[in-house]
């Protein structure tokens, strides 16, 4: 029996994410040539891996079976030819990362630029998600998140600024009219611009903290806009719409410009940064271990 490890490779990434366009989207090929690779597995090995609907695709028995025993096998294949990679002037392939979009605006700029002009021969592709996912099902390397959300029995390298804040503003114009909070209770009575997760919850409550005393209050407003999309609240913010919460980072720009005023300074609370994490449990691939390096080395010169 000769069976392709292309089509191997084909296969578990339909069956790792549930379906052939959602397969192709997490390894960067088409629809269609991994149907035609896992129909081509199913006729040489005899027998139906998969059970396809207009809503889902599922394994069957064999294919749970080949699934459980080919994820471990294929690790170890990629494991073993990455070895090849380090014997390399300068390590080579690609790197996919799954981060939220906060760090693709706010982290990111200021570490892929160098990266990628110090090793030329690495493809690196960001994914911005704002669902918490699992690196390895959705094919990638390693992701950014906020140590509150990470998974057990991953390893997790710090990346970006050790502290920040989330902030509030409004533009100048919208405070003269409606006035200026003096307290986070006061943000009841305004106008607020709010986010929602891809889970559907909302961004709510804000939190603030000052001199160890916390208050969380539940504004409402005018404006709700799906996180991954925070430029359109930036923007409704500097025209006056309402007030906005998030990363001081992203406001800075406009706070330093005069669009927009900060409130409730004081009480803005301060959280730790995000963290790259990758998997313990396999062996790092070159591309990912020169990052985690390169990260490493840019946060000493800090």
């Amino acid at each position: 029996m000769k069976v392709d490890l292309g089509d191997l490779n084909a296969f578990l990434a339909v069956a790792r994410a549930g379906g052939f366009r959602e397969g192709a989207r997490a390894n960067g090929g088409s629809a269609s040539f991994l149907s035609e690779a896992v129909r081509r597995l199913e006729a040489e090995l005899g027998v139906r891996l998969l059970n396809r609907t207009t809503r889902s695709v599922v394994p069957t028995e064999a294919g749970k079976g080949l699934l459980e025993r080919l994820g471990p096998a294929l690790t170890e294949v990629e494991s073993a030819l990455d070895v090849v990679n380090g014997y390399r002037d300068r390590p080579a392939g690609a790197l996919r990362l799954n981060v939220p979009v906060s760090a693709a605006r706010l982290v990111l700029p200021a570490i892929v630029p160098p990266f990628l002009a110090a090793y030329p021969d690495i493809r690196l592709e960001v994914i911005a998600d704002e669902s918490f996912v699992d690196v390895l099902a959705a094919g990638c390397d390693a992701g950014i998140r906020y140590d509150e959300r990470l998974e057990q029995d991953m390893i997790a390298v710090p990346i970006g600024p050790r502290v920040q804040r989330f902030a509030t503003a409004a533009s100048p114009d919208y405070l003269d009219r409606h006035g200026r909070p003096q307290h986070p209770s006061d943000l009841l009575g305004h106008a607020c611009l709010l986010g929602r997760f891809a889970s559907g919850v909302l961004t709510t409550p804000w939190e603030f903290e000052r001199d160890g005393e916390v208050v969380r209050v539940e504004p409402s407003g005018p404006l709700i806009v799906r996180v991954g999309a925070t430029d359109l609240t930036v923007d409704a913010a500097i025209s006056g719409t309402g007030i906005i919460c998030v990363f001081e980072d992203w406001l800075r720009p406009y706070i330093d410009s005069g669009a927009l005023e900060p409130i409730l300074e004081p009480w803005w609370q301060r959280f730790s940064g995000p963290f790259l994490y990758y998997p313990g449990r396999r062996l790092v691939p070159a591309p990912l271990r020169a990052f985690i390096d390169f990260v490493k080395a840019s946060a000493k010169q800090a």
